[in-house]
């Protein structure tokens, strides 16, 4: 008896630090959809939801979930989000290290970094994304399809395209400072540091 109490107690333990870990995950309802399904009686509502969860640290993630249900919907598609999360280097913890492009179906998206003080520009789906991640400042310009769906994978794959100038040199086999010397003459000025 005891030992299954000692065993119920230990898994509970485990599950409050998940929880701990997991409460700084923030998410946000980027779409809901009402979908029909026809059947002989009529037609079956459902609802299928599209959500972002980010630590707002430099990782996020995007899930989609079906159910009968709004509530539900939503936790499938938080549950989705936080198994596929990615991490992003961020400079300075604020901004992109440089620009980036992503495409997905007729989704494309243009990030750019961006000076401190200059804010989150960007709109809907993308703008959620870049909260959850913890950026401050970036420009995003979405030029192909509203599609919230190919508008959030879109800037996936912009984000996942990102690389620091630290993993740059190491792939390369240089110094850091090698890596940020070639940026224009300004770069080196607006505090790009080893740590980046």
């Amino acid at each position: 008896m005891a030992d299954e109490q000692g065993r119920g107690r230990g898994r509970g333990r485990g599950r409050n630090d998940r929880q701990d870990e997991q409460s700084e995950i923030v998410d946000k309802l980027v779409g809901i959809n009402r979908v029909a399904k026809t059947v002989k009686g009529g037609k079956n509502f459902g609802f299928a939801a599209l959500v972002v969860v980010g630590d707002q640290k430099g990782r996020a993630g995007f899930g989609k979930g079906k159910a009968r249900e709004v509530p539900e919907a939503i936790r499938k598609a938080t549950e989705d989000a936080k198994r596929n999360m990615v991490r992003v280097p961020l400079r300075e913890g604020r901004t992109l290290h440089h620009d980036g492009k992503g495409r997905w179906g007729a989704g494309k998206v243009i990030l750019r970094a961006a000076p401190p003080g200059t804010g989150v520009i960007a709109g809907g789906p993308m703008r959620a994304v870049m909260e959850v991640l913890g950026i401050h400042d970036v420009v995003g310009k979405s030029t192909g399809s509203s599609n919230p769906y190919n508008m959030v994978r879109a800037t996936f794959e912009a984000l996942k395209a990102q690389a620091s100038p630290r993993s740059v040199a190491s792939k390369r086999g240089l110094k850091v400072q090698d890596i940020v010397g070639r940026r224009t003459d300004g770069a080196s000025e607006t505090g790009i540091s080893e740590t980046a």
